[in-house]
């Protein structure tokens, strides 16, 4: 292992001895995390359980809740769900983050798209008045102004409805 993986905290790094030694407890307490299932220390090449900070840190909480009465496995249960509810409030506030960025860059493309419509409706109305002609502007709301067309379907005032024209459901 090289210098790098000593900072991160997933780096099975330390033995059975050694872990035990940091927490403070005998070897045989993490010997049963292990066989209850409870932490799951990778093995060497040669069989031998090698522990990571991120475990050693759970059994630290196991232990401290131990000691104040809970059994083992209620211990861990405690300490796995609180491992859980850390996760989620991780995960929710890098949801949170990219929520707040995708809002800011919702907002400046809504900016960035009234400026265009803005600048293309302007330049449209001195294009008309410079030609001097009478162009009909039809606004669709959320839409861009356009000249010139009209919406499909649409009648001439002067065309009377018809019993044709009304389709029964």
């Amino acid at each position: 292992m090289g210098a790098e993986g000593l900072d991160d905290e997933d780096v099975p790094a330390l033995t059975t001895g050694q872990a035990a030694d940091v927490l403070g407890v005998q070897p045989a307490f993490l010997r049963s995390l292990d066989a209850g299932r409870m932490l799951r220390p990778q093995r060497s090449a040669g069989g031998h359980r090698r522990w990571t900070r991120r475990q050693l840190t759970l059994a630290a909480r196991v232990r401290a809740l131990f000691d104040e009465g809970l059994t083992l496995t209620a211990a861990w249960k405690v300490v796995s769900l609180e491992d859980r509810v850390g996760e989620v409030e991780r995960e929710r506030d890098v949801a949170l983050a990219e929520l707040d960025r995708t809002r800011r860059e919702l907002a400046r493309v809504r900016r960035e798209s009234a400026e265009a419509v803005k600048a293309s409706t302007k330049a449209l109305t001195e294009s008309t008045a410079r030609s001097g002609s009478s162009v009909h502007v039809n606004r669709v709301p959320g839409l861009p102004r356009v000249a010139g067309t009209s919406p499909a379907g649409a009648r001439s005032s002067t065309t009377p409805a018809t019993t044709t024209d009304i389709t029964s459901p």
